[in-house]
């Protein structure tokens, strides 16, 4: 299998995410530049974490217009799995690949620990390799990570099993208490938790190892 790590200016977590999937999962993986107009031959894509294009306007919301995002869409809309962690979240939400939107956290501050996260569903790409109810220990670091959408898009993802993971103890005032969602078709997550970060028990926890490991298998059965 081999993962796209797309680079947008200001990505700081792109060499996590290549490192996680290419040594710490086994994978191949390969960077991906903001101005690419194709994504090669990878099976996955991964939006990774940090400040694209210094978070100007709003998270997420210039980088919505890189050239190398009509290739996730794209992407996307043949079945492809896309994550988006952290800031790629806010990205895939500011590019409508996923609904509702991510504000500033509720205390104003930046948080930067350790938080648990129950998995809300086993079925989807991204976690079939877990468990549901299963709890899993991964790092936050956002300022803008609470994530709110209007009461009938929350009802829809509930009742469609969208909702991906859940805050055990909410800590940024996300609805619902909401960490993580899918598409409509269940391709695409956004999460703003970060599984690359907790790959390998070096890191204090190698639970983010579940996201991966499930895409893997969601493509070796594809």
């Amino acid at each position: 299998m081999k993962f796209g790590v797309i680079v947008f200016p200001g990505s700081n977590c792109d060499h996590d995410a290549f490192y996680a999937a290419g040594n710490n999962l086994g994978e191949k993986a390969e960077y991906i530049w903001h101005d690419s107009a194709t994504l090669g031959d990878v099976d996955a894509v991964i939006l990774p974490g940090g400040f694209s294009y210094g978070d100007y306007l709003r998270c997420g919301a210039i980088a919505k217009f890189s050239r190398v995002m009509n290739a996730v869409r794209n992407f996307a809309r043949d079945g492809g799995l896309v994550l988006g962690v952290c800031n790629g979240f806010q990205i895939l939400v500011e590019a409508g690949l996923l609904p509702g939107a991510l504000i500033r956290n509720r205390g104003l501050k930046f948080i930067c620990r350790e938080v648990a996260l129950r998995t809300e569903t086993a079925d989807s790409p991204f976690t079939c390799a877990g468990a549901k109810g299963e709890i899993l220990r991964m790092p936050i670091a956002h300022g803008e990570g609470c994530y709110i959408a209007d009461p009938r898009t929350l009802d829809e993802l509930e009742a469609e099993d969208r909702v991906a993971f859940r805050y055990v103890n909410n800590p940024n005032g996300s609805l619902r208490d909401i960490a993580g969602i899918l598409s409509k078709e269940r391709n695409v997550m956004g999460m703003m938790p970060h599984p690359e970060r907790a790959t390998e028990a070096l890191m204090g926890s190698s639970d983010g190892l579940v996201v991966l490991k499930s895409m893997l298998q969601a493509a070796v059965r594809a």
